[in-house]
């Protein structure tokens, strides 16, 4: 019987192999959870074709926005895992809100991570008067302000989100989050002055930075984009080095011959000169990491955002 066994497992693994050779069968799909023309539906686009080209396959960018990416993440998790069917993944749907909120899908028990692809890093920023000039200045200024200072919020469950709250659990930081629908109209308010203080991707405030129009006091880790501007942990703040990120991933149960194949495929589009170029131009540096790495990282990131959840009581509508 054992021997059987063993004559079975010898032959159910060849015939994975013959099915990673030829695979894809099909045309594959990169689900983008948000609207066209934002950093997602841009990166996702970035790696599809030359994907597209190495796979010898089409490869389509089907972007599935709605309830802040949950939807988009959702389908992805829930979608037959034979491969023809990839999400590109972002830190806030994947490490972060599962620690807020009933998600329809579990990021540990859903996905087969195929591949970390690029994160950024973010900046803290204020209006060009607000008289301040380090974090330690502006948590002084948030506790003399009667009522605290006013901070503008993207988006609720994100990276963005916690640092803040991190910085008002941990430093008596005093201020409001008053929310928006996105950072674009958020950063309108913050340049008027309506606003004392954001968190943002450096990618979506360099030009106005540069431009004067808003003033940056820190970092959460050093990037070209903003090469004289010093980081949380540097102006001591420790455990905010930290970047919101996108990965790729297939659904759970996605024979592992074919999430390897994924991997080696992507890796080498992500350390491609051409697409590291890009990148930059988006403000976001290359991982490129295993598929394993990927899952620890996961891991490991939704305990360290957890811990800040816990720690600052920090809920959704805060």
């Amino acid at each position: 019987m054992i021997r059987l066994l063993a004559i079975l497992a010898v032959l159910l693994l060849a015939s994975w192999t013959v099915r990673a050779e030829d695979y894809p069968a099909r045309s594959l799909r990169i689900i983008a959870p948000y609207a066209p023309g934002g950093q997602t539906d841009i990166l996702a686009r970035l790696i599809a074709q030359p994907l597209a080209e190495a796979l010898g396959r089409p490869v389509v960018v089907e972007n599935r926005p709605g309830a802040n990416g949950v939807l988009g993440h959702d389908l992805g998790a829930k979608a037959p895992p034979d491969g023809a069917t990839l999400l590109l993944g972002n830190s806030a749907m994947l490490s972060v809100m599962p620690n807020l909120a009933n998600l329809p899908y579990d990021p540990k028990r859903d996905f087969a991570p195929v591949v970390l692809v690029a994160g950024g890093p973010l900046v803290l920023e204020v209006p060009p008067a607000l008289p301040v000039v380090t974090v330690q200045d502006l948590i002084a200024l948030s506790r003399q302000r009667p009522g605290g200072l006013n901070h503008g919020l993207g988006g609720f469950g994100t990276i963005h989100h916690l640092l803040a709250e991190m910085l008002r659990s941990r430093y008596g930081a005093v201020w409001a989050n008053v929310p928006y629908r996105g950072s674009g109209p958020m950063l309108v308010d913050l340049m008027a002055g309506r606003l004392d203080l954001a968190f943002d991707n450096t990618s979506s405030s360099a030009g106005y930075l540069r431009e004067g129009q808003l003033r940056a006091i820190a970092v959460t880790r050093r990037t070209p984009l903003l090469p004289g501007v010093p980081t949380l942990e540097e102006q001591g703040f420790p455990d905010t080095d930290a970047v919101a990120w996108h990965g790729v991933l297939a659904p759970s149960g996605t024979p592992g011959p074919l999430v390897e194949q994924l991997n080696a495929a992507l890796v080498a589009i992500i350390r491609h000169p051409a697409t590291r170029a890009k990148l930059a131009d988006l403000g976001l540096d290359p991982i490129a990491s295993s598929a394993a790495e990927f899952q620890a990282f996961i891991l490991a990131e939704n305990e360290r955002w957890g811990g800040v959840i816990r720690a600052s009581g920090t809920r959704l509508e805060d």
